[in-house]
């Protein structure tokens, strides 16, 4: 396949390309010729105004359904969402059915996605059927590609078989990455337990369920000196304890979702199922400080926590309603909205998170494989249905106005243009 990009401006500081405008000619997966003027026969052309040019970005936690719950997203639509949001690599949690916590699971998410757009990157559960109890066969399975650990949505709750997981991996430079959820704290808590949740009558679920789950979580490492990644925190105390401990120089970093940054508990006001989520969206003050934290340095990236959910477990009674939603194709335009600048977002999405999984980051360079996401920075829009590829529809962004619009991917020698481009 050939492709010619056509006046596009580069975003790669590590380049010598960085803010120029040019052309890239893409033969056979391989970015072949980088010139200002480049006049040459091409199977599809990427022309426009305002197109930007950066190394593929990458995401860290979502789930694809497949195997098991096939009718909210499969691999194959799962890797549609995330070309659709700009995503070239995406690690998907082990929670599927069965879960993937053995060697063969994690060769059938290789195997099956070969021959998609997007690569997937397996994320091998902790313990055996992400239950918490025994550990999985991680030595197996991270030299079958599993990329990190974690028991997803499941979160290591036993301080002892977490010590154990740190320990197991220090041979790998391996990385865990938990979801920060003390589930003996709030356990039916269906929001942020607050004054907007005794407004609405509705149970609610402390902020100390996270916070003390990340401080014990950090004293594990100080003892281990292993690795871990804190997924979806969500408050300020969350923030300040992981700054702390990168003072100290642990190894330890963090993520948020595109929906704590953006929404808070008092968008629940009118019972939206969509904003249904773990960790539940928290108090103003508690949003502003992520903000802060991705503009300071202390909150590494972004993780879209892509979580399909079908239409019958949404569109019933808050209390009924399952938590998630599906986010990957607003995360950019989520990001810039609040105000996260293009050059944060891209150094956190193509760099940062690459460095934390210990994965090789792309160049924008003649010879090399063209792995590369087109976007344009300043587009405003308004967030619709229509810019969802998932199965599912959960996305609470819909009808939002966003900053910031993908057009497509180019990886693996595939180019998948968004149809709104």
């Amino acid at each position: 396949m050939k492709v010619l990009i056509k006046n596009a401006t580069i975003y790669s500081p590590s380049s010598p390309l960085h803010g120029k405008i040019t052309s890239i000619f893409i033969e056979n997966g391989i970015i072949s010729k980088i010139d200002k003027d480049l006049n040459v026969d091409a199977d599809n052309i990427v022309e426009g105004k305002d197109v930007s040019v950066s190394v593929g970005w990458m995401d860290c936690f979502a789930n694809f359904c497949d195997p098991g719950q096939e009718f909210k997203e499969t691999l194959e639509s799962g890797a549609n969402a995330a070309a659709g949001g700009g995503f070239t690599e995406v690690m998907l949690i082990p929670n599927t059915q069965p879960v993937v916590s053995n060697k063969s699971q994690v060769e059938y998410i290789i195997q099956k996605s070969k021959t998609l757009p997007v690569t997937i990157h397996p994320i091998a559960a902790i313990t055996k059927n992400a239950e918490g109890k025994e550990l999985s066969e991680m030595f197996d399975m991270f030299h079958c590609g599993a990329v990190a650990f974690s028991d997803g949505t499941n979160p290591v709750q036993s301080s002892g078989i977490l010590q154990k997981a740190l320990e197991y991996i220090l041979p790998v430079d391996g990385t865990i990455i938990q979801l920060p959820d003390d589930k003996s704290i709030g356990a039916h808590g269906l929001m942020n337990e607050g004054a907007i949740s005794t407004k609405l009558g509705l149970q609610g679920k402390p902020a100390l369920s996270e916070e003390l789950m990340i401080a014990r979580d950090i004293e594990i490492v100080r003892y281990t000196n292993s690795k871990i990644h804190f997924t979806g925190i969500s408050t300020k105390k969350s923030v300040e304890l992981i700054a702390e401990a990168k003072k100290e120089n642990l190894q330890v970093s963090c993520s948020v979702t595109p929906y704590h940054l953006f929404f808070c508990d008092e968008d629940l006001n009118d019972y939206d199922t969509n904003l249904k989520v773990n960790p539940p969206l928290r108090t103003k003050k508690d949003r502003d400080a992520l903000r802060e934290g991705i503009k300071n340095g202390i909150v590494d990236f972004i993780a879209s926590h892509h979580q399909p959910q079908d239409w019958d477990q949404k569109v019933c009674e808050f209390q009924y309603a399952k938590n998630g939603m599906e986010t990957l194709e607003s995360v950019f335009g989520a990001a810039q909205i609040c105000g996260v600048s293009t050059e944060r977002f891209l150094q956190m999405q193509t760099q940062r998170i690459r460095q934390i999984f210990n994965l090789p980051i792309p160049s924008i360079a003649e010879g090399e494989k063209a792995n590369l996401t087109l976007f344009m920075p300043d587009e405003e829009y308004v967030f619709e249905e229509t810019n969802i590829y998932s199965k599912s529809k959960n996305n609470a962004f819909i009808d939002k106005n966003l900053k910031g619009k993908v057009i497509g991917i180019i990886n693996k020698d595939r180019l998948f243009l968004s149809a709104t481009f």
